[in-house]
C-alpha cells in the first residue's frame, strides 16, 4: 500500500461539477493499493499517516500530529501511485490491485483513520476526479506499507 502524504490548509475533490469531499487544515492522502496487501498493510499505514509529526509546534518545529493538532483527513484513491515508468513512455499498472479488492481495502483504510481522525473526508473511488489544495509548506511525503522507499 502506498500513499502520497500532503499537509495542507485546505482541500476538495470534485466529481462531476460536485464536491464529493471536503476539509481544512489536515492532511490530503492519495492512497494506492496492490494485490498483496492485507489488513496488516492497512494498520500499518494508517497509523503511520494519522500519526506523522509534520505539523509545528509552538518553537515552529515539526513535532505534531494531525491528532495533535485536531486535523482533518481527504482520503483519495490513486491507483496510478503503482505506475510502473521504467521501461517505456507508458507506465504499467500491473502491481496496481483489480478494483474490487482495491475499493474494499480503499474503504478498510478509510475506516481505520477513522480511529484517529474525527474528521476523514474521501473522494469517489473510481471516478474522474478533480483534486483541489493549498499545501501547507509544501510538506509533502511518499510512504510504503512494504517499506519499498
Amino acid at each position: 500500500m502506498r500513499a502520497v502524504v500532503q499537509r495542507v490548509n485546505r482541500a476538495s475533490v470534485e466529481v462531476e461539477g460536485n464536491i464529493v469531499g471536503s476539509i481544512g487544515k489536515g492532511i490530503l492522502v492519495l492512497l494506492g493499493v496492490e494485490d498483496a496487501d492485507t489488513d496488516d498493510d492497512i494498520k500499518y499505514l494508517a497509523e503511520k499517516v494519522c500519526n506523522l509529526r509534520i505539523f509545528d509546534d509552538a518553537d515552529g518545529k515539526m513535532n505534531l500530529s494531525v491528532v495533535d493538532v485536531e486535523g482533518e483527513l481527504l482520503v483519495v484513491s490513486q491507483f496510478t501511485l503503482y505506475g510502473d515508468c521504467r521501461k517505456g513512455r507508458r507506465p504499467n499498472y500491473m502491481m496496481a490491485a483489480k478494483p474490487d479488492y482495491a475499493e474494499m481495502m480503499y474503504q478498510k483504510f478509510v475506516e481505520e483513520c477513522k480511529k484517529y481522525v474525527n474528521k476523514v473526508e474521501t473522494g469517489q473511488f473510481q471516478a474522474y476526479m478533480k483534486v483541489l489544495l493549498e499545501n501547507d509548506g509544501p510538506v509533502t511525503l511518499l510512504l510504503d506499507s512494504k517499506k519499498n522507499f
